[in-house]
């Protein structure tokens, strides 16, 4: 049975395409069939003027419908379309979700950022770990940063933030905003000990590929630390030829490192794993949850 899922960030928009087959012990079994992305980058209108421009409107439209041929040739029955924090923020949205619905028949839900925590916790990555400890999701966008705390096989909380990588670059993001967050953190995390990281998203993705990491193995604090310093010291066209980025990642790279860094040092976390998890594997699980009802 083949399972769909599209996410529109703040940074891309992504049709992931999943294979769900039962392993011999029953357990449903996700196989990656086709995972297409698009950089639409709609974060960078919506974060600086509140509203998608007519160009990048039409731009998701095209993306939306290529899409949609995609889901007719891979004969997929069951899809579930979501946007997050550029959506969320746009003052157009319910326009352009109105005109995708018309020319292609796909519905989608705008989440809010603790709908998307949870669809990212979906995952279930820290069942399969150390069940006497302590896991941070942490799953950052263009838009915005989703936390998710599981301690002891137990889901403790989910929240977000609007620290985004977008919001970043457009300096959109105050010292007042990073308080909050380390505040909040402090106190939700208090007197749970020893915490390790798991991270989500292109960007982290990036770094551990670039870091030649076994898979399964953790990237450290200092390690991700080194590499926003390195990465720092470029500009981003330096970057794009140096570590072979493209230019859509070249750019936020570096406010990503930076809010991982922050994040699991306000965690006390030393360590992250990076599991090659997102927002459309999530939603691929999700799907299969409610059709399986």
């Amino acid at each position: 049975m083949k399972l769909a899922a599209i996410d529109i960030g703040s940074n891309a928009a992504r049709l992931l395409i999943s294979e769900a087959s039962p392993k011999s012990n029953g357990v449903m079994d996700f196989t990656k069939v086709n995972l297409v992305r698009v950089p639409l980058r709609l974060g960078f209108d919506v974060f600086s003027t509140g509203t998608i421009s007519d160009r990048k409107v039409q731009d998701l439209l095209n993306t939306i419908k290529a899409y949609q041929l995609l889901l007719e040739v891979y004969n997929v029955k069951y899809l579930k379309a979501c946007a997050t924090s550029a959506m969320r923020d746009a003052s157009n949205a319910p326009d352009i979700l109105k005109q995708v619905r018309q020319q292609t028949g796909i519905d989608i839900q705008v989440i809010s950022g603790e709908e998307e925590a949870s669809f990212i916790f979906e995952n279930h990555i820290a069942e399969h770990m150390d069940a006497t400890r302590s896991y941070l999701y942490i799953d950052v966008g263009g838009g915005s940063t989703e936390l998710t705390f599981f301690s002891r096989n137990r889901l403790i909380f989910k929240t977000s933030f609007n620290i985004g990588t977008i919001r970043l670059l457009q300096q959109q993001v105050t010292e007042t905003h990073w308080q909050q967050m380390k505040d909040s953190l402090k106190q939700l995390l208090k007197g749970y000990g020893a915490i390790t990281a798991i991270g989500s998203g292109g960007n982290i993705n990036k770094v551990f590929s670039l870091s030649k990491r076994k898979e399964g193995k953790p990237l450290s604090l200092d390690m991700l630390k080194d590499y926003y310093k390195e990465f720092s010291s470029f500009t981003v066209e330096e970057r794009i030829h140096a570590y072979n980025l493209r230019e859509d990642r070249a750019d936020v790279i570096v406010p990503a490192l930076q809010i991982y860094v922050n994040v699991m040092r306000w965690a006390d976390a030393e360590e992250i794993y990076v599991p090659k998890i997102g927002l459309a594997d999530g939603l691929i699980q999700a799907l299969y949850a409610e059709i399986s009802v």
